[in-house]
This record gives C-alpha cells, sequence and structure tokens, in this order.
C-alpha cells in the first residue's frame, strides 16, 4: 500500500495537481484500493489532523499579517530601514533585506513579505542600477527569512506536528533568522562594492529620529508577541490573537490607513488564505497516519541507525534531503509529511529538539527560492516581469551564501539556542 501510495503520489506531483489534491487523493486510493481499512477513518483523520490548539494561532498570525500590509506598516518599516542602512555600500539592497527581516517578523509569511516589500523596492534598486537578476534573487530569498523569524507559520506547524514547545521556536527562530539575514548583507555589500553601485546619502540623526518614531509602533509588534510569551501574560495561540487587535488598532487609529471597507476585504482574503493552509495541514496529516502505519518512520529509523553513527552526518543527510525536497514541495506539506518521520530518530541521537525545528525551517526557506518550484520564484516574478531562466544567475547566487548561514545554524546551536537557555 505504501509504495502505490509514495509512487501515486510523485505521479500527481509531477503532473502538477494541488498538492492537497495530491495528498488527499494518493492517500484515499491507496486506502481504497490496496488495503481494508474503512475510508472513513480517513475523513475522521481529516478533521482530526487540524483539530490542535497549536493551529489556532494560524488565522490570527495570517490576518494580522495582512492588516500590516494593508495598514501601512510595510511602508513605514522601508523607511526605517533605508534610515539605518541606506547610506552603507548597497545601502538599497540592504534596506529590501532588513525590511524583509522586519515584516517578516511582523507577518510569518514569505510570499506576503516579498509582494509588501518587493513591489515597492524593486523600482528603486533598478532606478540604482542594480542588476535585474541580482534584484530578483534578492526579493525571492530576503522574503523567505520570515519562515524563520517569529511569529513564523511554519514553525507552528513544526510545533504542532511534533509537540515541540512554539514559544521556545519562535526565540529559536530570532538567532537563525540573524544569521540568515547577514549572510545575505554580507554578499550585497561585496556585491556593491565590487560593482561600484551607488548609496545613499547619511539621514541625519533628526531623520533616524523621525523615522523611527513612524514605524515605533510597527517594531513593538514582535516586542510584544514575544515578550508577552516569555513573561506568562498569553500563550503563544493567544499572542496571534493579540497581534492581529494591536495591527488593527494601529492601521485604523494611529495610522488611519484601514477603513472598514479594505478591513472586510482583509478578512476575506485572509479567511481564503488560512483555508489554503488548513487544508494542505489535513490532507498531508491523513498522509502521514498511513506512512506510520505502514511502518516507514520506522524503517527510516532502523536505516539511519545502522548506516550513520554520528549526528554530524545525520544533520548533513537531513539538510541534502530537506533541500532537494524544498525545491519541490511547499514549507506546511514538507513539514506534517517529513518532520514526523525524522523527529525520533533526531530525539534519539541526542539531537535537540528545538535545534532541529530551526534546521528544518531554515531548508524549507531556502526551498522557498530554489529553483524549479520555489514559490517565490513565481511571486517575484509577478513584480519583476522577468522569466526563471534571467532570475537563476541572482537566485543561485543568494543560494550559495544561505547555504553557509544553513551550516552554522545546523553546526553552532548555541546560535539559535542561547536565548532560548537564558530565557529558561
Amino acid at each position: 500500500m505504501v509504495t502505490f501510495l509514495l509512487v501515486l503520489l510523485l505521479i500527481l506531483l509531477f503532473a502538477t495537481t494541488p498538492i492537497f489534491v495530491a495528498l488527499g487523493l494518493s492517500s484515499f486510493l491507496a486506502v481504497l484500493l490496496m488495503s481494508d481499512i474503512q475510508p472513513m477513518i480517513l475523513i475522521q483523520g481529516l478533521f482530526g489532523g487540524i483539530d490542535q490548539f497549536a493551529l489556532m494561532a494560524l488565522p490570527f498570525f495570517i490576518l494580522a499579517a495582512n492588516i500590516m500590509d494593508v495598514g501601512g506598516l510595510s511602508k513605514r518599516i522601508l523607511r526605517w530601514s533605508s534610515s539605518i542602512v541606506g547610506h552603507i555600500t548597497g545601502g538599497v539592497a540592504m534596506t529590501t533585506q532588513v525590511s524583509s527581516m522586519f515584516f517578516g517578523a511582523l507577518s510569518g509569511s514569505s510570499p506576503a513579505t516579498v509582494i509588501a516589500i518587493g513591489k515597492i523596492m524593486y523600482p528603486e534598486l533598478v532606478r540604482k542600477k542594480y542588476d535585474k537578476a541580482f534584484s530578483s534573487g534578492l526579493l525571492a530569498s530576503a522574503g523567505a527569512v520570515s519562515l524563520i523569524i517569529p511569529p513564523s507559520i511554519t514553525l507552528i506547524i513544526f510545533g504542532s506536528v511534533t509537540g515541540v514547545s512554539v514559544g521556545s521556536l519562535f526565540i529559536a527562530g530570532i538567532g537563525a533568522g540573524a544569521i540568515y539575514g547577514l549572510s545575505s548583507i554580507v554578499y550585497i555589500y561585496f556585491y556593491a562594492k565590487k560593482n561600484k553601485l551607488p548609496k545613499d546619502k547619511r539621514a541625519s540623526f533628526k531623520e533616524v529620529v523621525t523615522s523611527t518614531r513612524s514605524a515605533l509602533w510597527a517594531l513593538l509588534i514582535p516586542v510584544i508577541i514575544l515578550g508577552g510569551i516569555y513573561g506568562g501574560i498569553f500563550t503563544p495561540t493567544e499572542a496571534a490573537g493579540v497581534s492581529a487587535i494591536y495591527a488593527l488598532f494601529v492601521s485604523v487609529v494611529i495610522y488611519k490607513e484601514m477603513n472598514w471597507k479594505s478591513f472586510y476585504q482583509t478578512l476575506l482574503d485572509s479567511a481564503i488564505t488560512t483555508a489554503q493552509v488548513l487544508v494542505l495541514v489535513a490532507a498531508a496529516q491523513v498522509l502521514g497516519w498511513i506512512l506510520t502505519r505502514g511502518g516507514v518512520p520506522q524503517q527510516i529509523a532502523t536505516f539511519i541507525t545502522a548506516n550513520i553513527d554520528s549526528a554530524v552526518t545525520f544533520l548533513l543527510l537531513i539538510n541534502i534531503v530537506l533541500l532537494v525536497l524544498g525545491m519541490f514541495m511547499e514549507g506546511v506539506a514538507a513539514i506534517t509529511i517529513l518532520a514526523p518521520l525524522i523527529y525520533p530518530t533526531a530525539i534519539s541521537m541526542g539531537i535537540d529538539p528545538v535545534h532541529l525545528g530551526v534546521i528544518v525551517i531554515a531548508n524549507l526557506a531556502i526551498g522557498m527560492y530554489t529553483p524549479p518550484f520555489g514559490i517565490n520564484i513565481f511571486v517575484t516574478q509577478t513584480i519583476t516581469k522577468i522569466n526563471m531562466v534571467e532570475m537563476l544567475p541572482g537566485l543561485m547566487k543568494f543560494f550559495a551564501v544561505n547555504i553557509v548561514g544553513l551550516l552554522i545554524i545546523t553546526y553552532i546551536p548555541e546560535v539559535s539556542l542561547f536565548l532560548v537557555h537564558l530565557l529558561e
């Protein structure tokens, strides 16, 4: 049954069938044709897959992200970032990277970050003589950091699938996200210096203060979320609701850039996005149940135990598998399928579960813009209007430098765990 299921799943995926359909249809047909399991169990599994407390945070964080985009928070983050790094060599590109890191911390959505930052910064990058391939690679890779920096939807999914504390994953994501972003910033600096690209005039102290004051309400969101979680004021799930209410308050009352008509449209968009994510999670949970019933996790664990005797080698293998998987599959689906398979083995090898979660997410972040099917590539194309072949040189250079960041995250655990241990 498992072999039939996996073959059918691959056929459907390569036929560009929507992922939730490929997961659900392959699972249903495998059970119906190759086993004596009652199909009703799969229906129960679909609903059971999303009947998890941790997943209640998803709709609120998605709503908060959309409110922030419509409500003017992203524009203020951009102006603030420009006042801080715009005068450095590669300042416009650095502004794009830094703004993406902060907007990712507000939204938790990679495609949303690409769109919100890219539609403003891409024309500016081209105007400042940055190569189109470089600019496209920057937008696609910079947006991916939102998978790592809290409040990340993919971190929530990993926590719900494995039982790892979402709060601890959020804290670990700060250090990992900083390393990911820094690897790109170092490359941006040397690229701009080599190509003698212009930089902006240094912002005056008054301009920095003004832009900081304007963006302060937006910059406070990560502080409120993480401070509230670790201060014991609210849970990660409650933090999601707080972030949505706070974003609405700032957008309507403080910035006054959202009216009730745009809020209604934001609610509709958020509901659609939430449904897309949850139906994917439900279908993937059913697939995971069938694989577990077929003994696949145990077989993988036995193979690894028999052939791999060190955590270093195991983590290298996991990185390779996740990077390849990330090229073809969206992060939420990859986590729900793979995390239950590798988690028990990783724990048995002494790997910290929080560290494992950050490694998994960092790999999938890179997969978001890795050809041929990285979703950020297609989102970026809607902004830049250039094809994948033209984008490829820029994409692969950012891929190379982010791989360096990934190796640091993987093999220096304290990069991610320092704050977690400090707050324990």
